[in-house]
Formats: C-alpha cells, sequence, structure tokens
C-alpha cells in the first residue's frame, strides 16, 4: 500500500505516539485498579479481576464501570490520567515527521483530550495536529467498535480510502482495514502488563496479521524512510 494518495493520517495516542518501552500506560493501568478499589470498595485481587474483565468484555474497564456500576467518566479519566510523564521525552524526529505529512493529522484515542494534551505537549508535538478524537467524542463506545470508526469518519469528512491508522493494537486495526484504510502496526518488544487479555497486547516485531499493511517498531524512522517526502527535515 503506497502513502501517495493519503490525505488524512489518523494516530493512535498511548504506545503509538510514544514508544511502549517508557511503561507510561503501566501507570494509567496501576491507578485503574486503584480507583476500582476505592471506587467500589474491593481488595485489591478482586479489583483487578474486575478491571480486566470488564477491558476484555467492553473494550475499556471505564465502559464497563459505566455500564455496570454508573461511574461518571470524566471522574474516572480524571484520576486514571494523572500519571507523572518525566519518563517522556521530547521526540525531534518524530514533530519533524508528521510536520512533514501533507494532509490533517487525528489523534483517534480511547482515552481523553486532556491527557492526549498532556502527552503530546511532553513530545513536542501537540501543535502539528488538526483535532483529536477522543472517547467523549466517541460517545464513550471505544475503540475498536467499528460504529466509532464510522462516528469519526463522519464528523471529521474523512474519506476512509485516503486515509491511514497508526495503531500498537492488532485488534484496533480490524475496523479501519475493514473500511478500505492503510494500516500500520506500531510493534514492540517492551514486556506488557502480565493479566493483559492476550488480544488487547500491543504486537511483537515479526508478528502477521492479515489486516495490517504495514508494521514498524519505530514511528519515527517509519515516517522519514517510508512517507516523508525526500529531503525532509529531521528536526522540527
Amino acid at each position: 500500500m503506497a502513502f501517495d494518495e493519503i490525505e488524512t493520517w489518523i494516530f493512535d495516542l498511548d504506545n503509538t505516539l510514544y514508544p511502549a518501552e517508557c511503561n507510561l500506560f503501566k501507570q494509567i493501568d496501576t491507578r485503574m485498579t486503584a480507583f476500582i478499589e476505592e471506587h467500589l470498595a474491593l481488595p485489591f485481587d478482586k479489583a483487578r479481576r474486575l478491571q480486566k474483565d470488564y477491558y476484555a468484555q467492553y473494550g475499556t474497564t471505564m465502559s464497563g464501570l459505566m455500564q455496570e456500576h454508573n461511574v461518571k467518566p470524566d471522574h474516572f479519566m480524571d484520576y486514571v490520567h494523572d500519571i507523572d510523564l518525566s519518563a517522556l521525552p521530547a521526540n525531534e524526529a518524530l514533530a519533524a515527521g508528521i510536520k512533514a505529512l501533507p494532509g490533517a493529522k487525528h489523534i483517534f484515542t480511547n482515552g481523553s483530550r486532556q491527557h492526549a494534551q498532556n502527552v503530546t505537549s511532553k513530545l513536542g508535538i501537540a501543535h502539528l495536529f488538526d483535532e483529536i478524537f477522543d472517547i467523549a467524542d466517541a460517545d464513550y463506545r471505544p475503540k475498536p467498535h467499528l460504529e466509532t470508526y464510522e462516528r469519526f469518519i463522519t464528523h471529521r469528512g474523512v474519506d476512509p480510502k485516503r486515509a491511514v491508522m497508526f495503531e500498537d493494537l492488532p485488534e484496533n486495526l480490524q475496523a479501519p482495514h475493514a473500511l478500505g484504510m492503510t494500516t500500520v502496526l506500531i510493534a514492540s518488544n517492551a514486556q506488557w502488563i502480565e493479566d493483559e487479555p492476550a488480544k488487547k497486547r500491543p504486537a511483537a516485531p515479526g508478528e502477521d496479521h492479515a489486516h495490517v499493511h504495514h508494521t514498524t517498531d519505530d514511528l519515527a524512522q517509519f515516517i522519514h524512510e517510508r512517507i516523508a517526502p525526500k529531503g525532509a527535515p529531521l528536526s522540527s
């Protein structure tokens, strides 16, 4: 799949725009368990199991808590995204690569808008995106539900056949592929959380998926070598 006709560039946030090796999402995962412990007055083991069960059943832990316990999403999001971003370095190469891409650039995340703004500001790339489509914009129906991608396409006026999606979870690229998007999987050798459902884990380099057109373990390098116009600067 070539990139010559692409006019819309769509990026997942966590473990995509920053490397999974930062272990940033591990902090979020830990705070999700703590939220359930506090909100539902459960011991750690039961809170942890409930968190993973809801993640597997509903797509996100938050969706399960909303449907089963009437948890307010803003309260949950503010709590779990209150994390230390010091492990997240500015990425000049990524900034330069995204800046060189012709067309509209979007973030499409199951997280909150504020979390996306915090992360991209720390990376030094916040100013490069036209819009953020977060879980609230999706009416709290997370990826990988097909309706959520269709909602994004409709609301943003995207032609899926001229769009590309970058994502670290193979499952979340099935719907974009079915809609006609070019798909790029961000793989990692980082050790993921031990009790994460298998199909929800980021892919390791070398994995093969029929609905994935391209795989890389370095997003910035992939953009510069495979997509960005020749001669584009390597720093923003």
